[in-house]
């Protein structure tokens, strides 16, 4: 808690410097800026000035179009400027008195919101080991079901005029050193491939590399050790299956790696934003910068 505590003060020094220089500046710029801004248009109190134009845009556009651009957008901010005040005057109290609060939240919401996640990039560790995903699977397993059918195969989409399929397929097949060797020296020919055969890969994505693979005939060729050829006006999908995983079963952590190296992470920021929290509310205590009066 006292290392949370140093750094957490480190941390606020450095935001709180960077904010008060922030403020310096602005106010001393702000000092200069009110003399030299130019109000083209006024509502009650509310001015829109010169520079509030720069969002518009004027390219390859006529001077006539440009002044019409310019007019219709201050007509719509005073619009917006009249319909404000009207609300403000006609509404009831109490609905003025909630759109208050709403905006109110929003705001501290956005600041804080923004705070906390610089705190957070800037302290936390974003390494999962091997050892931690390991462990968390092993725990975990039984809520990692899979939710559709998981293959790993080898692949490759031919011209469909190529003339060595028969070659290809018998080496796709054998798949020896000598037969890859082989494969990558002519598949600059080849359309598509995947030689990755330990990856696994979920039915969906598996369809939309071999399109003639579809949800009907998909139990047909998709068996563990199976071979098979297909063939669309595109080209011929020719593919050996290594191995399978259906519906239910647990999925294999190198499937779900990335899946649980982000819960591991969110668990960690949620732990990190409680120790936060307490962190600032026992300093603002000590420091007598909070109080709770009975």
């Amino acid at each position: 808690m006292h290392y949370h505590r140093l750094k957490l003060k480190r941390v606020r020094g450095f935001i709180l410097w960077a904010i008060l220089l922030c403020a310096f500046i602005s106010c001393d710029s702000l000092f200069k800026k009110e003399s030299n801004r130019v109000a083209i248009a006024r509502v009650g109190e509310a001015y829109l000035y010169k520079e509030d134009l720069a969002v518009l845009k004027f390219s390859n556009l006529s001077k006539e179009d440009s002044l019409s651009v310019i007019n219709n957008f201050i007509n719509n901010w005073a619009y917006k400027q009249l319909l404000l005040s009207k609300a403000k005057i006609n509404l009831p109290e109490e609905k003025v008195r909630v759109f208050e609060e709403l905006v109110s939240d929003y705001r501290t919401d956005l600041y804080t919101g923004a705070y906390k996640e610089a705190l957070v990039l800037k302290s936390q560790d974003t390494t999962i080991s091997d050892i931690q995903l390991s462990e968390f699977y092993d725990r975990e397993k039984e809520n990692f079901k899979l939710k559709e059918r998981i293959v790993q195969l080898r692949f490759v989409e031919l011209p469909v005029k190529y003339l060595d399929k028969e070659l290809v397929s018998s080496k796709l097949r054998s798949f020896k050193e000598a037969d890859r060797t082989y494969l990558d020296s002519v598949s600059i020919q080849f359309k598509k491939m995947n030689f990755n055969d330990s990856l696994w890969v979920g039915l969906s994505r598996v369809m939309e590399e071999i399109r003639p693979l579809t949800a009907d005939n998909q139990g047909r060729y998709l068996k563990k050790s199976q071979f098979f050829e297909l063939q669309d006006s595109l080209g011929v999908y020719l593919a050996k299956i290594n191995d399978i995983l259906e519906i239910n079963d647990i999925a294999p952590l190198s499937y779900i790696k990335p899946t649980i190296k982000q819960l591991l992470l969110n668990r960690r920021k949620l732990n990190y934003m409680k120790t936060l929290e307490m962190d600032i509310l026992d300093e603002a205590i000590k420091d007598k910068e909070f109080e709770v009066y009975e």
